[in-house]
């Protein structure tokens, strides 16, 4: 394979995700010159060949085996891959939207990014305007995308959809449609290869694909990597540490968790009305709460895949300072912080309610970076990784199950 110019590998940003996926590309960048200095100094040394030489000789079968006539840049010195396609993305009055790839594609595997949850200002009209897109906007976005990247004869398309579009809609109750799974066959219709996204809500949502691989990757390892700066969790000074599940949905995770961190595990039990729609942080259909575990005197740890309005979240922290908890710390995979969440959750922060929020890059949300209270995880790395394994028909084993790596952090810290 090309190390210094992966010519086959392309990288679309719609514009909501424009942010993580310059991220990731960055990664990318370093991974490949990593790889290739590597690369260099194995075969050197165990050929007897100089290193100067070789990296001549490796620019030279790249441009060798390149379509072009040959690759831009020095060939006596590693030439860093440019990954990223420029691509012009047009909104009309009506609310339609155009891509325009500015570049070739045909024959390449490309990885278009998109956040369907970054409801920030948008640049768009090549910057002539700023733009608010809703779920739906990012999502006709991407469509478009794949539709313009399918006709520009690409060989492979894979979506990279950190918060994959209605994966709360995924269950069939009387008269409703399973909107995750309609969007799934979306994408296998107009030829998707692959989808990659990040602790998908149900894991039902994989039956809906047919052709189509699903990889849902999961930030524990990077989300412990966190909890670990916080507190000890290891050691002489060890602090008393409970996992506490927020509801019996996220049982699973929690007690991933829970056996990775060795500690307690315990689940809240929320009673819920259903005749009542929760409207926001405050107005939320639960009755009351009871506790499955003890967490008096102990650090508590929620985990859950996404947070919303966050009314759920601040019922369950604030019930377990009630209950005796020194402190409380959430994980959340996806924090979209809709609505006034974020205001309700600085007041909480004053009132004590909890000490801290992990939550990943993998959703842009600009008023998340100055908050004492939440800590930013990156997951670009994880993505970066994936990306270059899945090009090169490489094992995820290791990335997706993650249990070894966290095993040696524990040990570590």
């Amino acid at each position: 394979m090309p190390y210094s110019e992966p010519t086959d590998l392309a990288v679309i940003a719609c514009p909501g995700g424009a942010t993580f996926a310059e991220e990731v590309v960055t990664h990318l960048r370093h991974m490949y010159k990593h790889r290739f200095t590597l690369k260099n100094d194995v075969i050197s040394k165990r050929y007897n060949l100089d290193k100067a030489k070789l990296i001549q000789d490796i620019n030279l079968s790249n441009d060798m085996q390149t379509s072009e006539l040959c690759i831009h840049g020095s060939t006596d010195k590693y030439r860093p891959p440019l990954f990223k396609v420029n691509t012009r993305f047009t909104w009309f009055a009506n609310g339609e939207f155009k891509a325009e790839l500015l570049d070739c594609v045909r024959g390449k595997d490309v990885f278009i990014f998109q956040d369907v949850e970054n409801h920030e200002p948008i640049p768009m009209n090549d910057g002539k305007n700023m733009v608010v897109h809703s779920v739906n906007d990012h999502v006709m976005t991407l469509l478009v995308t794949i539709d313009a990247v399918r006709q520009a004869g690409s060989r492979q398309i894979t979506l990279v959809v950190p918060a994959f579009p209605y994966a709360r809609q995924h269950k069939k109750k009387s008269r409703e449609g399973l909107t995750a799974s309609l969007l799934s066959h979306v994408y296998e219709m107009m030829g998707v290869n692959r989808v990659i996204t990040l602790d998908i809500h149900s894991r039902e949502i994989v039956n809906a694909f047919n052709t189509t691989h699903l990889e849902n990757l999961h930030a524990s390892y990077q989300i412990i990597r966190e909890l670990a700066k916080l507190i000890n969790l290891s050691g002489s000074n060890k602090e008393d540490l409970v996992v506490v599940s927020p509801d019996s949905g996220a049982i699973d995770r929690n007690k991933f968790y829970a056996s990775g961190l060795k500690v307690p595990l315990a689940m809240i039990y929320k009673e819920r009305d259903y005749s009542v729609v929760t409207q926001d942080a405050k107005n939320t259909n639960i009755k009351s709460i009871k506790l499955l575990g003890d967490v008096k005197g102990k650090v508590a740890f929620l985990a859950d895949d996404m947070l919303g309005t966050g009314g759920t979240l601040l019922k369950a922290m604030g019930f377990l300072k009630e209950l005796g908890a020194t402190k409380v710390i959430a994980a959340i995979s996806l924090p979209f912080f809709t609505g006034n969440a974020i205001e309700l959750f600085d007041q909480a922060y004053k009132d004590g309610l909890f000490y801290r929020v992990i939550g990943t890059n993998a959703v842009y949300h600009s008023d998340l970076k100055d908050k004492e209270w939440f800590v930013s995880t990156n997951v670009s790395g994880l993505f970066a990784n994936v990306i270059t394994r899945l090009h090169h028909d490489q094992s995820l084993s290791d990335l997706l199950d993650n249990r070894t790596i966290i095993d040696k952090l524990i040990k570590k810290d």
